[in-house]
């Protein structure tokens, strides 16, 4: 594993059986356009719910008082679950209702990349040697996994490297954005 993680588990969940969304159903059209007022088609419904009560879950089987998310609430594109109250909300949740946390052993929910920039993002990724080449943002990936350039995820990202002043080293369908796709 590039990150010499000690242990890695997969649990087969599927969001696309709830739909909703630009990023589980195929219906639902995928924002090129750049962000818009409101919450994106690209919302996907309770996915962080679902993704932090799986890692509280486990948190509490290996007795960890900390689950982390990178959510992001400052170049994000307008999701509900990625705001610095509703981590604090799912964190006072947790402390009620797991048994480590009634018997004294708080939780914490730590989302150390909530109020950071892209650009900020990526320097700090680097700093801590994050390999990006390895790393894919875009809704719509290829069977080869480049991504390609144009959803909402691939010019937030383009303009976080920009912004940084780094190299993209994004493997994309086509190095260039279309016209008007900056």
């Amino acid at each position: 594993m590039a990150l010499a993680a000690s242990e890695h588990r997969v649990v087969r969940l599927r969001l696309a059986d709830f739909g909703g969304s630009a990023l589980t159903d195929t219906s639902v059209a995928l924002p090129v356009n750049g962000l818009r007022p409101g919450i994106p088609a690209t919302y996907v419904p309770a996915r962080n719910t679902v993704m932090l009560s799986l890692a509280l879950a486990w948190a509490e089987v290996l007795r960890s008082q900390d689950v982390f998310i990178g959510v992001n609430a400052v170049d994000y594109s307008g999701y509900p679950d990625c705001r610095p109250e509703y981590i604090a909300a799912f964190e006072r949740m947790a402390n009620l209702a797991t048994k480590a946390a009634v018997e004294g052993s708080a939780l914490r929910i730590h989302a150390p990349l909530i109020d950071l920039g892209k650009a900020e993002i990526i320097r700090r990724g680097l700093e801590l040697g994050i390999d990006y080449s390895l790393t894919v943002s875009c809704y719509q990936a290829d069977a080869a996994g480049r991504a390609c350039g144009v959803c909402d995820s691939c010019r937030l990202r383009r303009a976080g490297f920009a912004a940084a002043g780094v190299a993209d080293p994004t493997p994309y369908a086509s190095r260039q954005p279309p016209e008007g796709h900056r």
